[in-house]
């Protein structure tokens, strides 16, 4: 939807406290949708302040709002500094697995944004350790403009799994173990052929950080993530499930399709 053609519309909208949940007919009307929003916000944050900061999610269920955004036209990339949300400790540089890898590739070398911060390889917990403190540096020298999510099978927000997340925590990147259901969904994608393969520690961008973000586009396709979407929308705000938080949030937008939604 880049060729000036009208944006899809949803099928349903829905309010959840001040949550705007938006429904689409598929995955690619969806992802379409996100990215016009996502490229407004970007556009808004130049207009004000010259320059934009956003952070993005990394995984199949990005797929088609990466692609949608990467052929927008009429971007200022080059004004535009870029983060990820989170990356597996002891994976090596090139592995295609690294969400650094998975950005570069579907976003970041197509649209050349003028700064790329990526988390760097870390094959030891007290290099990981070190790298949260280089990413957190990098993380405060500025607000989020932008924050780009998705929502994980046991409903995590980035690698903040219900055991680690803390709604107040006081790290702005930290370092954490990866919960079980968490890294059986990597192998679900076809990102891992097993769950052994699977790193068992991560970097991630705290909740905190995530939801400092002026504006929040979650985008959550396909049926694997109902579970975790209805959680998120009729439960308690609590780390039980990390992506209830987004409710508590003044700017932002769910973006589901059917089978995630469940109605």
């Amino acid at each position: 939807m880049t060729d000036g053609s009208a944006l899809p519309a949803p099928v349903q909208t829905v309010q959840v406290d001040q949550l705007a949940v938006r429904v689409f007919s598929d995955r690619a009307n969806l992802g379409a949708a996100a990215a016009a929003e996502v490229a407004a916000a970007m556009n808004a944050a130049l207009t004000e302040r010259g320059h934009a900061r956003m952070a993005f999610a990394a995984a199949p269920s990005q797929e088609e709002f990466l692609a949608s955004l990467a052929t927008t036209p009429g971007l200022d990339w080059s004004r535009v500094t870029v983060f990820q949300l989170d990356d597996y400790v002891g994976l090596p540089e090139a592995s295609p697995q690294r969400f650094g890898q998975f950005l570069r590739s579907r976003l970041f070398d197509r649209v050349g944004p003028g700064t790329v911060h990526l988390i760097g390889a870390m094959p030891t917990a007290h290099e990981a350790l070190a790298e949260c403190q280089r990413y957190s540096a990098l993380i405060d020298a500025a607000p989020l403009d932008v924050v780009c999510l998705g929502i994980g099978e046991n409903g995590h927000l980035a690698f903040n799994d219900p055991p680690v997340a803390d709604f107040t925590d006081p790290e702005r990147v930290k370092l954490v173990e990866l919960d079980e259901s968490c890294r059986r969904q990597q192998v679900n994608d076809g990102c891992f052929p097993a769950i052994e393969q699977v790193p068992t520690h991560a970097i991630t961008l705290t909740i905190p950080t995530l939801v400092s973000g002026r504006r929040l586009v979650c985008v959550v396709p396909g049926q694997a993530k109902r579970a975790a979407v209805h959680r998120a929308l009729t439960g308690p705000v609590e780390t039980t499930c990390p992506a209830s938080i987004l409710r508590t949030h003044p700017a932002c937008t769910l973006y589901l399709d059917p089978q995630s939604y469940g109605g």
